[in-house]
């Protein structure tokens, strides 16, 4: 760099503000902000609006402003990706999101979580036999008794055709098969009208695994192990419930502290006199 354009750059710019050579070429270059106004006219909003159940002209209410309309459609819309649109219950998609958050939860706390797979007994014969709007009833009738059974923590989806999955934060294994049992009475002791002359008696088989404590699993793997009890539960009779037993995956005191504690200790000078015999000390 040349002595002349050295002594131009810590001189005074042209706005008279002085400035070093550091400075000129240091300083970021921040992006602008971006002021322009979106016309919600020219968008095409009348499917979203229709299916948020909003007024298909997409217009502000009164005392709404564009921004805010925009914001409503855009949270309703999330909501029906997070939704099975038969039953209402939460679908795959918000599933897998809560499997993946509670085995995180479960691999750092240690605290108990169970799955439960649960899969309507011989749904295909109701299907079969009365018809597919027979079978969409069923299934929304056993997904409001599933409703009853679980608590404002618990994640309750459907997790494909007439299986369901049920997501139990902080269940313990004393609690896990009365729960299950208790799910599995309720929706054998509730009748599904499918006409008014024809009344269907309904069961279900569930499997159901617990987390692994302490220890980062998979989704899949968890999943699979409730899937292998649901298995079994079928293949027992149906209408009854099989939970794997939980895995022993405790930690002793000192290896929870190696989890959870610092990564090291700093040790001085002091650390390194006493390791050292005392007949080769100075």
């Amino acid at each position: 760099m040349s002595r002349f354009f050295t002594r131009y750059l810590c001189s005074h710019g042209a706005s008279g503000q002085r400035y070093t050579l550091a400075s000129a070429l240091f300083t970021p270059v921040l992006p602008q902000p971006d002021h322009t106004l979106v016309d919600l006219r020219e968008l095409r909003l009348e499917t979203a609006c229709a299916l948020v159940g909003l007024d298909a002209g997409c217009l502000p209410a009164p005392g709404q402003t564009p921004a805010h309309l925009l914001q409503e459609i855009i949270d309703g819309l999330c909501t029906l990706s997070l939704k099975d649109p038969l039953t209402g219950l939460a679908n795959r998609r918000h599933f897998q999101a809560v499997l993946d958050r509670e085995i995180d939860r479960v691999a750092r706390s240690g605290e108990a979580a169970l799955l439960l797979m649960l899969d309507i007994d011989r749904f295909k014969q109701v299907n079969d036999t009365y018809g597919h709007s027979a079978g969409d009833r069923v299934l929304q009738a056993v997904a409001r008794t599933l409703a009853q059974c679980v608590r404002p923590m618990d994640t309750l989806a459907r997790y494909g055709g007439e299986e369901f999955a049920i997501v139990m934060p902080a269940c313990q294994a004393a609690f896990g098969m009365a729960v299950a049992e208790r799910i599995r009475r309720a929706v054998a002791a509730t009748p599904v009208q499918i006409d008014p002359s024809t009344q269907l008696e309904v069961t279900i088989s569930i499997g159901g695994a617990y987390a692994m404590q302490w220890i980062r699993s998979s989704p899949i793997l968890w999943t699979d192990r409730a899937d292998h009890q649901l298995y079994l539960a079928k293949a027992e009779g149906r209408n009854r419930v099989c939970i794997e037993p939980q895995p022993d995956s405790t930690v002793s005191a000192d290896e929870k502290g190696m989890l959870i504690g610092p990564l090291y200790t700093p040790s001085g000078w002091g650390d390194l006199a006493a390791m050292i015999p005392k007949d080769n000390a100075p």
